[in-house]
């Protein structure tokens, strides 16, 4: 091996420059092939040179629709992967995940970090409570056998037990500090504050709807109103728990939630996600908000807020990031990365909703709202 390698260098290298060769060909045979006859005619993309040469600036359009979805944020040009206009079609909710479910008697399973963690605890708190239950009902069964007038016709005249006195002192107590030191640390986690570069979204109560505003992607508000139930059902969502838009938020990314009322006190509450939060007018509120995964998930405010309290639903759907930075473009938004003038801040709803039929109210629920089921 020695010898062939001290003589012939120059024919083992031509070997793998023609191995390298075959393999590019091949894998240009096969993406043509996927491409199809009819788009190869009728469109090129990709040039000869573009093989050898730096990666463009902005990658072209016509090649960005064959980037895979799972190397979309690896082009040149992020903005570019989904041409906003046009492009956002409402993600379809799954059945039972982010809603209540029919004969539902626990709390809905969770989709955040914190979530899993107060849902573990809930469950642990059960348990233990079943296990003291189960050790107090014995000791009654035990006491009314044992220490009844026939099978102890001569009672002891005890009075004290040092040893069961502190027995019975100590253990709930390391029982309580056991179940303390989780519980503390949920509530930390619960008001632990928002790193520097979370996405920051402001949420706005209205008598009765929703606005949703992004002050860093230019100032944009986003208006919610419930759907009525027929046109929900139809749809495949949840009656009463739909909307016609819906917070739209990026998943897996630390989300800086702010709340306000622009009339009354409202409640942001979203189950699902472990996440409650007054709007308070007057007061910004802030909480650290993230969603495991992309998903529709549902809530409602939960402070009684007036006579349509109940139809100010809540509905959240997170998309992965590259999808939602195209939803934020295609809604007129910015980003603090683009080499570009910011435009004009879209006027805030204000709170002209105490006006019947004021223009960011949407229409009052029809009678069509109520449960069928």
């Amino acid at each position: 091996m020695s010898i062939l390698n001290s003589t012939a260098p120059r024919h083992g290298l031509s070997r793998i420059v023609a191995g390298l060769a075959v393999l590019l060909a091949l894998a240009f045979a096969a993406a043509f092939l996927a491409a199809g006859p009819a788009q190869a005619q009728s469109e090129t993309t990709l040039q000869a040179d573009d093989l050898v040469a730096p990666a463009p600036a902005v990658t072209p359009s016509a090649a960005l629709e064959q980037v895979p979805a799972d190397e979309a944020a690896d082009v040149a040009d992020p903005d570019a992967v989904v041409d906003p206009a046009g492009s956002y079609t409402p993600m379809a909710p799954t059945a039972g995940k982010g809603m209540p479910v029919n004969g539902g008697i626990d709390v809905q399973d969770q989709h955040s970090e914190i979530g899993k963690f107060a849902r573990n605890l809930h469950f642990g708190l059960f348990w233990v409570m079943v296990a003291i239950s189960v050790f107090v009902l014995a000791l009654l069964i035990w006491v009314v056998v044992r220490f009844n007038r026939r099978a102890n016709p001569t009672p002891s005249k005890t009075t004290h037990n040092t040893g069961l006195e502190v027995a019975w002192t100590l253990i709930p107590v390391l029982i309580l500090v056991g179940i303390a030191i989780p519980s503390i640390s949920l509530l930390a986690r619960q008001y632990e504050t928002p790193p520097e570069d979370a996405v920051t979204v402001k949420a706005t109560g209205y008598q009765w709807y929703w606005g949703y505003t992004y002050p860093d992607n230019g100032g944009f508000e986003i208006i919610s109103n419930m759907k009525d139930e027929a046109q929900a059902v139809a749809e495949g969502e949840p009656p009463q728990l739909a909307v016609d838009n819906r917070l739209v938020l990026p998943a897996g990314v630390p989300i800086r939630l702010q709340t306000t009322g622009a009339d009354v006190i409202h409640s942001f509450a979203v189950p699902s996600l472990w996440f409650k939060i007054d709007a308070i007018p007057g007061r910004l509120n802030e909480r650290l908000l993230t969603i495991d995964e992309p998903g529709v998930y549902y809530g409602q405010c939960s402070e009684l807020c007036g006579a349509r309290h109940a139809y100010m639903p809540i509905a959240i759907e997170a998309l992965p990031v590259d999808e939602w930075r195209a939803w934020v473009l295609a809604q007129g938004g910015t980003f603090g990365d683009a080499e570009e003038a910011e435009p004009e801040l879209a006027p805030v709803q204000g709170p002209e909703s105490a006006v019947p039929g004021a223009p960011g109210a949407g229409a009052p629920p029809t009678e069509d709202t109520s449960p069928t089921t």
